[in-house]
């Protein structure tokens, strides 16, 4: 189903609000921060002003070093400018790893060495990272440490990170910790344990209160920043009971809890993972997220939220639902297990028309749900077509477990067995087919999150990632490179130059990171960085 409705303006309100968003965001690029590059999760990086369409093909773009790590990568890499660095001012690339492990790289330094490496594990206190096997799960292999991606405070000169630890032999801890990004040393206050309690009477609880629970919760969604609190996702290991859906709010200098969450506290599931995107955040500070499978009751008075878009606000200590949206075939995606919470959200810039604050997302089913943001439409049974809402796109794209991506009045999803695909957006609505898609270029499970590197307005390029033989212990990954303007125009691939080009082997659901003319792909044990080669087909120095 959908509607359509095709309107295109020489010169609109949006794209004069984009333009302005555009200049501020070259102006104040302190490099890839969070996940998807900023808290609208839109994947684009508008100040990269080295990789062009013209630029990026095989004979003069390529891999120039891999970093050998500890463990698999499934956190985005960040890239931090600018850093004051033992007496020098360097870039920084920070990488973490399921092996418990954060480290810092110089992407312009000729060696491999890490600047430093901090490793939470320790022999002597018989500290090791989390067996896949003693969690009954294997939807993270082969070890559980370091799963979700990181956060940055430029600022602050912090790195925020959730680790999960065994320790000695039965106890399952995850800790907050805040690192220094110039030494990986702890800030004062760091680490702190994830714990938290909320009134109900759902799946694990006690008396009528739900205890968060270090060994079922997977901290797999990214971790969020936004007004001095980090706030910290969960979901579960292989939808084992029981778990819920909590976030966790920490003040970022105290690392005091100042909000709790739980979406389903008198039910269960609801798991909040989005395949690892992130809570996104709009300028008033409010949080939106997609919920998995799990209970929900909250259009006939309960407070369980399971397949549902939220909007959440904080005050008093916790966080509340200001507002929220839900498929009107609700139960049928929780029966055959088609989470709308499989897939990120993203927060469009302004917009001309009826809805300006739009929310942009998907689940397993492969419905594209365009919502307003001030007015999100809540669960109707009446009509059987979700018509409370902007928009509802059906059967373009495969199962969204990915995060989609915008840029300049374009979206981009990258759904499971399916091309990437790309909508035009005019007055807040989606085109009701693609206008261009990756061709013959299909990417399998678990699809791709795709993500843009532009000049302002010029010289658009899509990256993205092709994962789907992360099962495989040598499947290489293969990052692509479309032009942004027409996706179905391929620039560039890792296998164009024979085994020159190959990344590390894949992990699922990995994001391409873009700045300063490099690109950071992560793997097992490894991290792939590319940028220009020199006419010798070497890296440019």
């Amino acid at each position: 189903m959908t509607r359509p409705r095709i309107c295109v303006l020489p010169i609109t309100l949006a794209f004069v609000l984009w333009i302005s968003s555009v200049a501020a965001h070259a102006q104040s690029f302190a490099g890839v921060l969070t996940y998807h590059n900023d808290d609208a999760r839109t994947g684009q990086n508008l100040a990269e002003t080295v990789l062009t369409p013209a630029n990026v093909n095989a004979a003069s773009f390529g891999k120039l070093r891999q970093w050998k790590v500890d463990g698999y990568v499934y956190a985005q890499p960040l890239y931090v400018l600018h850093v004051r660095v033992r007496h020098r001012t360097r870039d920084l690339v920070l990488i973490a790893t399921e092996h418990d492990s954060v480290y810092a790289f110089d992407p312009d330094s000729r060696g491999k060495l890490p600047i430093w490496h901090k490793s939470f594990l320790s022999k002597k206190d018989d500290v090791t990272t989390v067996p896949s096997l003693l969690l009954s799960s294997f939807d993270i292999v082969p070890e559980v440490g370091i799963t979700s991606t990181p956060v940055v405070d430029p600022a602050a000169g912090t790195i925020f990170v959730v680790a999960k630890t065994l320790e000695q032999g039965t106890n399952i801890v995850l800790r907050l910790h805040a690192l220094e990004i110039t030494t990986g040393l702890e800030r004062p206050g760091s680490p702190v344990v994830l714990s938290a309690t909320v009134p109900g009477y759902g799946a694990g609880n006690s008396g009528g209160t739900v205890t968060y629970d270090d060994k079922t919760s997977n901290q797999r969604s990214a971790l969020a920043l936004v007004d001095g609190v980090v706030y910290v996702a969960n979901a579960s290991h292989g939808d084992i009971p029981p778990y819920h859906g909590w976030i966790l709010g920490y003040d970022e200098t105290s690392l005091a809890q100042v909000a709790v969450f739980n979406d389903t506290p008198n039910g269960s599931n609801g798991g909040i993972w989005m395949s690892g995107s992130g809570p996104a955040a709009d300028s008033g500070g409010n949080l939106f997220v997609s919920t998995g499978n799990g209970t929900f009751d909250a259009a006939s008075g309960g407070i369980d939220y399971g397949d549902s878009f939220l909007k959440l606000n904080r005050s008093g200590g916790s966080l509340h639902v200001a507002d929220y949206f839900t498929p009107w075939n609700q139960a049928y995606l929780n029966d055959n297990d088609l989470d709308l919470g499989s897939g990120g959200l993203i927060l469009l810039p302004d917009q001309a028309g009826d809805a300006p604050h739009e929310v942009i997302g998907g689940g397993k089913a492969g419905a594209i749900y365009v919502v307003k943001r001030d007015a999100m439409g809540g669960y109707d049974t009446a009509s059987e077509s979700n018509s409370q809402i902007v928009q509802e796109i059906d059967d373009q794209t495969g199962a969204m477990l990915s995060c989609p991506a915008y840029f300049n009045g374009y979206v981009y999803f990258g759904g499971v067995d399916s091309p990437v695909t790309q909508f035009q957006l005019n007055d807040g609505l989606l085109s009701g087919t693609p206008i261009h898609s990756t061709s013959s270029r299909t990417f399998g499970f678990p699809g791709t999150t795709p993500a843009i590197s532009a000049n302002g307005t010029s010289n658009p390029i899509l990256w993205t990632i092709e994962s789907d033989t992360f099962g495989a212990p040598f499947g290489h990954a293969t990052l692509y490179a479309f032009d942004a303007n027409d996706i179905s125009i391929e620039l560039y691939d890792s296998g164009q130059a024979g085994a020159r080009d190959l990344p590390g082997p894949a992990v699922k659901f990995t994001v391409p990171t873009i700045a300063s003319g490099k690109v950071l792909v992560g793997g097992q044990y490894s991290v792939t960085e590319y940028g220009l080669l020199d006419a010798k087909g070497k890296p440019r120095r």
